[in-house]
């Protein structure tokens, strides 16, 4: 059986340094830290991947670029006296994903617009680089597709923890033996059983 197109498109990013994506990525970097944390594009950067997730290239459909910072989020140290146990300095992490936090950022420059899903483009030092996919939930041409008119009837996806990357985050991701507290969030069960 013969290789589709996005087949190799798919290859080429499983491995960057042998294909090329890698220094092409290492151009692109240069242009994406110059630019705002959330910025529109025309097309997609992984046509693949965009397209596994329900991309279509048609009106009422855009896909966004989120910068997140990398790593830990930052906390101001004590001035009063603490043990170096007691300031609460480590691990100061939110309590979501990079990504549904990007996904969540697109949703507040774009309030009109549902996010359906989105995928990691690129990294650097400082910062995380995703792209969401938007969709307009009033554009005729999205009421008329039939893979993407429930979205006309959804509100907030990604505040509710509902997009892909949400449901990774509450631990939905598997089901059956050993998952038994995650369900219907993680935070349900922190208190159970005191």
């Amino acid at each position: 059986m013969s290789k589709s197109m996005y087949g190799y498109v798919r290859d080429a990013w499983k491995k960057p340094a042998a294909s090329g994506v890698k220094k092409l990525l290492w151009e692109r970097m240069q242009t994406w830290r110059k630019q705002g944390a959330v910025v529109r594009i025309e097309r997609p950067t992984r046509i693949d991947r965009a397209h596994a997730l329900g991309y279509k290239a048609k009106q009422g459909i855009i896909v966004v670029r989120s910068a997140i910072r990398r790593g830990g989020r930052r906390k101001s140290r004590y001035i009063r006296g603490r043990r170096t146990n007691r300031m609460s300095m480590r691990k100061a992490t939110p309590g979501k994903n990079l990504r549904t936090i990007a996904e969540e950022r697109a949703q507040n420059r774009y309030p009109n617009m549902e996010v359906l899903n989105s995928y990691w483009v690129g990294q650097d030092g400082h910062h995380k680089y995703f792209e969401v996919i938007l969709v307009d939930r009033a554009s005729p041409s999205v009421l008329a597709d039939k893979d993407l008119a429930w979205v006309a009837d959804t509100r907030g996806r990604v505040y509710r923890g509902k997009t892909s990357a949400g449901k990774k985050g509450r631990g939905q991701h598997s089901k059956g033996r050993g998952t038994e507290k995650c369900y219907p969030s993680i935070r349900a069960h922190e208190n159970h059983g005191k």
